[in-house]
């Protein structure tokens, strides 16, 4: 009899072990279903990389417009463009960085360096392009000490699309975009956890 109570038990452990194991297909649905939740919550207008292409590769702000952007899947919201000129091909410098970054998961900021604690040390960025390629490593800042120095794909998306010099009138603004990224976009944490993040991204050269 005990023997039977046993074997009864353990049986239930082993399904019980086995409903609360999660496939990676059941993450990547957790995933969709957030930035979806995101995406409705915040009001946002999807629009095509055609409807992108032809504003002029622009996003209707005031109508909260991302474009999701097939190849990488990521959302982007241009909200400025930045002043100055884009990386050219063959080039290579450092970029200031600063940001907040929201685990759409967990629902809450996991973080962030646009406060006037980190005024004086923004991240900084080191990046080179070579075509239509950019690739980056992280340099020192709050990025760098959260998850080591590889930049996430998801934050070259923009450098296509923006300007990245320095203000030199009142006129002129820094680029700043908004990102959606998806867990094969993100850093290690985000690719090894698949958690998708929400950027808010402010980009200009160094001095």
């Amino acid at each position: 009899m005990k023997k039977l109570v046993y074997i009864l038990i353990l049986v239930v452990t082993v399904l019980a072990s086995c409903n609360d194991y999660e496939t990676y297909g059941d993450k990547k649905e957790k995933e969709r279903n957030a930035i979806s939740k995101f995406i409705s919550d915040s009001s946002i207008v999807v629009i095509s990389e055609d409807q992108f292409i032809q504003q002029g590769q622009t996003t209707n702000v005031a109508r909260n417009e991302y474009v999701k952007l097939d190849k990488t899947g990521v959302y982007m919201q241009i909200v400025r463009p930045g002043c100055g000129s884009m990386i050219l091909d063959g080039q290579k410098t450092n970029l200031v960085c600063r940001f907040s970054e929201y685990n759409l998961l967990a629902d809450s900021v996991q973080a962030r360096n646009n406060t006037a604690y980190y005024a004086s040390s923004p991240d900084i960025m080191y990046v080179s392009r070579s075509g239509s390629t950019y690739t980056a490593a992280f340099l020192s800042g709050v990025m760098y000490n959260a998850y080591s120095a590889s930049v996430p794909a998801g934050w070259l998306v923009p450098l296509s699309y923006v300007k990245v010099g320095r203000p030199q009138s009142e006129d002129e603004e820094c680029a700043k975009v908004k990102l959606i990224v998806p867990h094969t976009q993100g850093h290690a944490v985000a690719s090894s956890n698949v958690v998708p993040y929400y950027y808010e991204l402010i980009l200009q050269k160094e001095k």
